[in-house]
């Protein structure tokens, strides 16, 4: 079955408004899926659920763990209302206006000249900025050819414009969305530096891992599935998209039904 259950709009870092990644998903034929903007839902208050597919509310809560970048998603349709998932997301969109005035002023000083407004300049009114808004304001302002160059260059550990973030840490976020009587999930575990910190988060109640990924090699699908068994763990998958120019591939996940159904089912959208 085609599922989707990690995708970005321009509410955050996509380029894409959620009507029209809506659009996407049912084109591309899509059954299930969430939108999972970085520490917003607005994507939520711009859309009206399509005909012929099962939308749940989802969140990609950016959280740092030793050394690790730790992304926790968030899914259920009570997140919405939730008071405490609210304030946590508060504070990292100030952490983030934070890192992007850090990130501005090391690239000044590196010889790259760009200012704030050039960034907010990049993204809608309120979006939560990130890193791939600095990277299209250098593109802008003729710096480097493209966002893959930015940061590669620029914007990873090392670059000129490299700043550790200061965001929440995952058992915040966990214990927010579950406090939110929603189910977290631990978003490309591939991604991380550290492999043990899935271990170290299970008994902070995480519920699932994102097995299903784009970049995951076999092997890893392969890892990640047994550590969800181990666990007890719900599996889930998505593609990651932000923008067609870099995730070619589109949306859209294809994965058996029988290693997404107990996902589904405590969704209740099975």
């Amino acid at each position: 079955m085609l599922v989707d259950f990690h995708s970005h709009t321009n509410e955050s870092d996509g380029t894409l408004s959620p009507a029209q990644l809506c659009a996407a998903m049912r084109q591309r034929g899509v059954t299930h899926f969430s939108i999972t903007d970085h520490d917003t839902l607005r994507a939520y208050d711009l859309i009206d659920p399509p005909d012929g597919a099962a939308l749940v509310v989802g969140v990609e809560i950016n959280t740092t763990w030793r050394e690790n970048e730790v992304h926790v998603l968030g899914y259920g349709n009570a997140l919405r209302e939730s008071a405490v998932l609210t304030g946590l997301i508060a504070r990292n969109r100030d952490a983030r206006a934070e890192r992007i005035k850090t990130i501005v002023g090391q690239l000044q000083d590196a010889g790259y000249p760009l200012e704030v407004d050039d960034v907010i300049a990049e993204a809608i009114d309120g979006a939560a900025l990130g890193r791939p808004h600095v990277a299209k304001a250098l593109i802008r302002r003729g710096h480097v050819a493209d966002v893959e160059t930015a940061f590669r260059v620029l914007l990873r550990r090392g670059g000129a414009g490299y700043v550790p973030s200061t965001y929440v840490t995952p058992s915040q976020a966990i214990a927010a969305i579950l406090d939110s009587g929603g189910v977290p999930v631990l978003a490309h575990p591939g991604r991380l530096r550290d492999y043990e910190i899935i271990d170290e988060l299970v008994p902070e109640g995480l519920r699932g891992l994102e097995v299903f990924y784009p970049r995951h090699e076999a092997a890893q699908v392969q890892y990640f599935r047994e550590k969800a068994n181990a666990h007890g763990l719900l599996m889930s998958g998505g593609a990651d998209f932000h923008d067609i120019r870099y995730h070619t591939r589109g949306v859209g996940m294809e994965v058996e039904r029988k290693d997404i159904a107990p996902f589904l089912e405590a969704l209740s959208i099975g």
